[in-house]
């Protein structure tokens, strides 16, 4: 098709694409029609067809109506028009028509922002400020802008802490939910054992709470503090052997667990004095072996009765003390030992019969540490003395894991606390251990034990002659010689099972003092 020529003498490019393509033009956009200053006008009868609402060449009015009142579809905005081809709409939009031709071809119409319009954005965008963007994240942006937005990396997320997840890095390890009840049945025994004393304590203090109980308390106080020798006088008369044998001991002493083992047999037929080390903190091992049958000390030593034997001030516990002494538990003073060893057993001279003294005592438990061993032995003979004067052989006994139950804290990196304790000892006869193991529900913060092993070895007899009549007196000589031997024996229980049961161990056997 060939180019034709407007009524105002010009001559214009074709439209069809068709036509555009054989005449070598690029194809026709409306950006060139915006560009246009100028455009002819539409002529007279034109105008006419349009105001009368008659279409031409498939043409139809929209109905709109112009500033002059004409309904061709154009608009303006008060501000006139240009020859039909540009007019202002508003402050921010500008009117652009395509002239007609003279085949009456419908006129492109649309809407452009206006310079002034552009001219600002651009203004703004420049004195926006703008965030410095690395290389490689603009080229990555650029990128993007390739790549469909279904095929485009989903974006990093930024998150905000977790909760709870402090937990998780906790230097307090708490215990799950989901423990089983025999577990549960051993910390209870364990929690039991360790608070006895405060318990029946607070318990005794209800009940003077309640004057009604007055006319009981009163009388007992007198019995406990003034008249009772049950703790003393050794006929073992509020004993229950039903209690002893409780399987409520059996969870006591599976929650480490504690096991009693036997180096030889002894005879029924002798009295012994059963030397137990170290003391540790409680001596849990000591009351698990000698305080209760949940280790089968009557099945290891038949026809031994022996009876574990503790500080005096804990028969002066109102309460306390009856139930330690239905445990079979004893003083551990002179008179208590030798009524023992002295009455009662097969033969009523104390035959078949022992006692179990915790030999290091409260000055030995600053000593506990874990993975060592320090005794508190040299100077104390005075159990040495008491098998001389009974005739009671000597048997040590050492529990290897005692002190691995709890940790306190160390004497020599603390001197000052360690002088503390040691006059606390002096004034009151026993001391406080700063220590701690694990709780109720974490298994680093408290005051039960750990559930560490704890094996308890009885070792060989030491034979004794029996010496000191009424008067008591013992040579010292022979004593020394039957202390030393009894050292020997210690170290060679050590010696022999420490590969067995102390694998852990970071030095060996210190005997001090």
């Amino acid at each position: 098709m060939a180019s034709t020529t407007s009524p105002d003498g010009l001559t214009s490019e074709p439209a069809d694409p068709q036509d555009r393509a054989a005449h070598s033009l690029p194809p026709k956009s409306y950006a060139q029609a915006v560009n246009k200053e100028e455009a002819a006008p539409m002529d007279q009868q034109e105008q006419e067809q349009r105001v009368n609402g008659s279409a031409t060449n498939g043409e139809r009015s929209n109905g709109t109506e112009t500033v002059d009142g004409s309904t061709n579809g154009e608009r303006s905005n008060g501000n006139g028009m240009v020859n039909g081809h540009k007019e202002k709409v508003d402050d921010a939009k500008v009117l652009y028509k395509e002239p007609t031709s003279q085949n009456g071809q419908i006129p492109l119409t649309s809407i452009k922002p206006s310079e002034e319009y552009e001219e600002g954005l651009r203004h703004n965008a420049e004195a926006a400020p703008h965030k410095d963007v690395g290389p490689g994240v603009e080229k990555g942006m650029k990128k993007r802008q390739d790549v469909p937005i279904a095929q485009q990396a989903a974006p990093h997320l930024a998150s905000g802490r977790q909760a709870g997840a402090g937990w998780q890095n906790s230097a307090i390890r708490w215990a799950p939910l989901n423990v089983p009840l025999q577990r549960r049945l051993q910390t209870l025994a364990v929690l039991w054992h360790t608070t006895t004393i405060p318990i029946f304590l607070s318990l005794f203090f209800l009940l003077c709470a309640i004057p009604l109980t007055w006319p009981l308390l009163i009388p007992y106080l007198l019995y406990i503090l003034l008249i009772s020798e049950d703790s003393t006088n050794g006929t073992l008369s509020r004993r229950s052997n039903w209690l002893r044998r409780s399987k409520f001991w059996s969870a006591f002493a599976s929650y480490f667990p504690a096991r009693l083992h036997r180096t030889v047999q002894l005879e029924p037929t002798r009295k012994y004095i059963f030397g137990y080390h170290p003391h540790g903190i409680i001596s849990h091992g000591a009351f698990a072996a000698f305080g209760t049958e949940a280790l089968g000390f009557a099945d290891l030593f038949p026809g031994i009765t022996n009876t574990l034997l503790t500080l005096d001030t804990n028969f002066r516990v109102p309460l306390y003390r009856d139930y330690a002494l239905a445990m079979g538990l004893a003083s551990v003073s002179r008179e208590s030992i030798e009524n023992l060893l002295s009455r009662g057993g097969h033969n009523g001279e104390g035959m078949g019969r022992a006692v179990t003294i915790v030999i290091g005592g409260a000055r030995e438990s600053l000593d506990a540490q874990p993975h060592s061993l320090r005794l508190v032995l040299k100077s104390r003979k005075g159990f040495v003395k008491l098998a001389i004067r009974t005739g009671a052989d000597l048997v040590p006994v050492l529990a290897f894991g005692e002190n691995e139950l709890y940790e306190q804290v160390d004497s020599e990196e603390h001197p000052w606390i360690h002088n503390l304790q040691m006059v606390v000892k002096k004034g009151l006869g026993f001391t406080v251990p700063l220590f701690h193991a694990r709780g109720i529900f974490n298994y680093d913060v408290g005051l039960l034990p750990y559930r560490r092993a704890v094996n308890v070895v009885v070792g060989r007899p030491i034979k004794v002659v029996q010496q000191g009549g009424r008067d008591g007196k013992v040579d010292e000589k022979y004593l020394d010689e039957v202390h030393q031997r009894y050292v020997d024996e210690l170290l060679w229980l050590w010696n022999e099972y420490k590969d067995t049961f102390a694998t852990d161990r970071t030095g060996e056997l210190e005997i001090v003092e």
